[in-house]
């Protein structure tokens, strides 16, 4: 019988999101940047930022499956947080010292599967320790810790040339001095923050254990666990099924926002060319907004604690994606410094509830012995609209949205509207508050 946890133990057994959250943050924030910095075009961008969705697709639901059958010291989901976060520490201190675009995106791939090693398993994390009727909470607190590290990383390059004055070199080939020491920053706070985690929160064992290592056994082997993740595939939950659509439309929007929002901030509302110091304030403003939108998620956060007790995750969810979508077509409708700020609040409104409502609708859907397993399975549906984006947005850029990081952005709106929308082919009884709690 698991036992309810205090508001400080389940602090506790999401910090780790705070620290992976702060590498993302700083990644989603960058990236583009540090690409064009390096000489990359518009239309190559999305192309160079493929490794995040494509290892994704693979290393979640691999990790997934084998912390299933995984039980030592460490527990069963805390080795894969201690191996992610130790490889994703280094390359993110290699990352910024990229000397051109091939070395950033080989590092983009390393850092990205070393975070997908780390985060995967954080959301089988909850279901494994936390009661049913706690699952919500503890997803609401990794979308408030989600929300807290992404507002202090994506803002840090701004706060450095801002508040402390650190210049650097701004001409193209080469990265800002304040974005190497925000990725250094990050580092330190991605590994202290997991190890914090790894520390102060222990793990059930098997209930069974003889049973548990008749089923590792039974299905050691690469063939063996091919097979099972194809079987578990297609036999997932009727939940996830439903929830499909919606994430596949949310998730092709804000990978369109990711990718375009800082060059279309840079270009199009400060006029700058990489390399010029228009740009980079442009590219720092582009870091200030993301910080925004992840900071209303935080606040927005406490609120969603509020909200899961008096309104199905349906009825939260489909307002809360509206509200993003609206966001972004007010971007492309109001291009200026300050009224960004207000669309990214409504973006941020989304942001919580996409962190947290899905996973909170499908935990009580899948088996518990499985439940690292389709946690992995259920991100198909994140990674495969970001591998559809990478793969055709260079070519839309090109030959349909006029080379205009601002167009990407709209689709992102559009795409984000389409979501709320979908949220409707979820049935309401998959949904009930009766059957979450």
């Amino acid at each position: 019988m698991k036992q309810r946890l205090s508001g400080r133990q389940v602090w506790n057994m999401n910090f780790g999101f705070f620290g992976i959250q702060f590498g993302w943050g700083l990644q989603m924030a960058n990236m583009s940047a540090i690409y064009q910095y390096l000489g990359a075009r518009e239309e190559d961008i999305a192309w160079l930022w493929i490794a995040a969705p494509l290892t994704g697709l693979i290393v979640q639901p691999i990790v997934g499956y084998y912390s299933d059958r995984t039980w030592n010291r460490l527990g069963r989901r805390r080795p894969y947080f201690l191996v992610g976060s130790l490889v994703a520490t280094l390359a993110l201190i290699a990352m910024p010292n990229s000397p051109n675009v091939w070395m950033a995106a080989g590092l983009l791939w390393i850092l990205d599967a070393s975070i997908n090693i780390t985060m995967e398993p954080f959301r089988a994390f909850v279901g494994d320790i936390l009661p049913e009727e706690q699952r919500k909470t503890g997803f609401a607190m990794q979308s408030l810790l989600i929300g807290l590290g992404a507002v202090l990383s994506s803002a840090l390059p701004y706060v450095l040339t801002t508040w402390f004055g650190v210049a650097g070199p701004t001409a193209a080939g080469t990265i800002p001095r304040t974005v190497q020491l925000a990725f250094y920053v990050g580092s330190c706070v991605f590994l202290t923050a997991v190890l914090y985690t790894i520390f102060t929160t222990k793990e059930y064992p098997p209930e069974d254990l003889i049973a548990f290592q008749k089923m590792k056994e039974a299905s050691a082997g690469a063939g063996r666990a091919f097979r099972e993740i194809l079987r578990g595939i297609r036999s997932m939950p009727k939940t996830m099924r439903q929830l499909a659509a919606v994430q596949f439309f949310t998730w092709f929007a804000f990978f369109c926002m990711w990718i375009y929002f800082v060059p279309a901030v840079a270009t199009k509302v400060f006029g700058g060319a990489p390399g010029s110091q228009e740009f980079q304030r442009g590219s720092e403003w582009g870091g200030v907004c993301f910080s925004v939108y992840n900071g209303t998620a935080f606040v927005f956060s406490f609120l969603l604690l509020v909200l899961v007790r008096k309104f199905a995750a349906r009825t939260i969810h489909r307002v809360c994606l509206a509200a993003g979508g609206a966001g972004l077509l007010l971007i492309v409708a109001f291009p200026q410094q300050y009224l960004l700020l207000f669309s990214m609040v409504l973006v941020g409104v989304a942001w919580a509830s996409i962190l947290s409502m899905p996973y909170a609708m499908l935990s009580s859907a899948i088996p518990a012995e499985k439940m690292g397993f389709y946690m992995g399975v259920f991100n198909f549906f994140i990674v495969l609209p970001q591998i559809l984006a990478s793969a055709g947005l260079g070519l839309m850029m090109k030959h349909f949205l006029g080379n205009s990081p601002m167009n990407a952005v709209l689709l992102g709106g559009c795409s984000l509207i389409v979501a709320a929308l979908a949220v409707s082919l979820v049935q309401e009884h998959v949904m009930a508050p009766e059957e979450q709690n």
